[in-house]
């Protein structure tokens, strides 16, 4: 009897251990459906998702019952068609599906698998650069956006940032790979930093173009800082979204629309400095509704004719072609943690794309940054390591040809003459300051 009663505990014992050690079938709802698209809630997943994870919607469900015992045989599901993981965020994921009738918010999606990440596959796609890194001694602040122009001084390629804190420092280059404060300048209150340009629109140094957002108002506009007498100062207030695209002296500073068509913004239009002020000119360019960050306007098939490269929402970069037609790349890139609600919609603003170089051979490059559950803070929740992609533009499609891999969270980069330039944010709380020569 007594070893009766040991085994009876030990199999209990046991029964309990399989289940808590064999994994549950995940389960997650449908929060948003978008054409092909379902945007499904993770904030309780503990699986970590992967890109590739595969699911199905359940669509209808019914009791099975045995007719002659009246027994409940459990639920028979009806299933939608097999979906693929294209996207994952910090508290919600994006599948695509061929047809996604009968599929509505509030449904619950199973995953089916999750997608393993083998260390041959990741070296496969990410080739190696061996391109000359310089890494700025960190700085005490999470940035955000940067870029370099002369504000201090003629020739003093000073760099600017701006941090969470809605701080904008112009740094000098120091000894040994350390960046010096020159001056900064804070926000107003209400203000949320977005992004930051540079450039000479009239005789002088730079001005410096800070995109802020106000949630209060729901709007979008641009403070213009200059450099007075070793004071930053506001000089103008724009009613545009405002960022740099192009290489050091060979860039411009574009300007839209923000809210045009709900919460997408409009054609890109040229700031420049005429009669006293700083306006939108008649140059301009058609962005398809997608935002100045992360997107770029560049000749790259051929001279003279710019290709709209741009960041798309499932995180490919793609290229409108002088025929119409579109090249992306096949890797995903775009992930960054700068995110605003407007109106209860979720705006993402993706990192800067940059290009460079001749027509025909020109490199663009884009950033991806790498995503694990609960790390950091809530200021990047899944996002970790990040990594700078160099692509070209081969027999039709965007191709990655070297990889650098840095070892912060990166929001955004810039281009001078001779470098890209980027900020690791770290997960101390600091931000290095990093140089890729191209």
């Amino acid at each position: 009897m007594l070893y009766n009663y040991y085994m009876k505990k030990f199999f209990v014992i046991l029964w309990l251990l399989y289940c808590l050690i064999l994994p549950a079938q995940a389960e997650i709802t449908v929060v948003r459906v978008d054409g092909k698209k379902v945007f499904l809630d993770t904030s309780e997943e503990k699986t970590t998702l992967t890109k590739g994870t595969t699911f199905k919607v359940i669509l209808s469900s019914e009791k099975l019952v045995n007719p002659k015992t009246g027994k409940d045989l459990g639920e028979v599901y009806q299933y939608s068609q097999l979906g693929t993981i294209t996207e994952v965020q910090p508290l919600y994921a994006i599948g695509e599906l061929k047809n996604t009738d009968g599929i509505t918010v509030g449904k619950t999606a199973v995953l089916e698998s999750i997608k393993p990440v083998t260390s041959q596959a990741a070296e496969e796609q990410t080739p190696k650069s061996t391109r000359p890194v310089t890494t700025y001694q960190p700085v005490e602040q999470n940035i955000i956006s940067l870029t370099q122009a002369d504000v201090t001084a003629a020739g003093a390629k000073n760099i600017i940032t701006l941090s969470d804190k809605n701080e904008v420092t112009v740094f000098s280059r120091g000894d040994k790979e350390t960046l010096r404060p020159e001056i900064s300048f804070t926000l107003p209150e209400g203000k949320k930093a977005v992004a930051v340009s540079a450039a000479p629109l009239k005789e002088g140094l730079a001005q410096i173009f800070v995109s802020v957002y106000q949630p209060e108002r729901g709007q979008i506009s641009t403070l213009v800082l200059e450099n007075k007498n070793g004071k930053l100062e506001t000089v103008a207030t724009l009613p545009y979204f405002v960022k740099e695209l192009g290489c050091g002296d060979t860039k411009k500073i574009w300007g839209q629309r923000p809210f045009v068509l709900e919460d997408t913004p409009g054609n890109a239009r040229e700031i420049v400095f005429e009669k006293g002020k700083f306006v939108a000119s008649s140059a301009t360019f058609n962005t398809r509704h997608n935002w100045l960050e992360g997107l770029n306007y560049y000749p790259v098939e051929k001279a003279n004719e710019n290709n709209l490269i741009f960041t798309s929402t499932n995180g490919k970069i793609r290229m409108q072609l002088a025929n119409g037609k579109t090249a992306e790349s096949k890797d995903l890139f775009g992930a960054t943690p700068l995110r605003m609600t407007y109106k209860q919609t979720i705006l993402k603003f993706f990192p800067s794309v940059q290009s460079y170089g001749a027509p025909g051979e020109t490199s663009i490059v884009a950033v991806e940054n790498g995503t694990k559950l609960g790390l950091l803070s809530e200021t990047f929740g899944q996002y970790q390591d990040g990594k700078i992609h160099f692509l070209k533009y081969e027999k039709g499609r965007l191709q990655v040809t070297d990889t650098v891999e840095l070892a912060g969270v990166l929001y955004d980069t810039a281009c001078t003459d001779k470098a890209i330039l980027t900020a690791e944010v770290l997960p101390n709380g600091t931000s290095s300051v990093v140089e890729i020569l191209k």
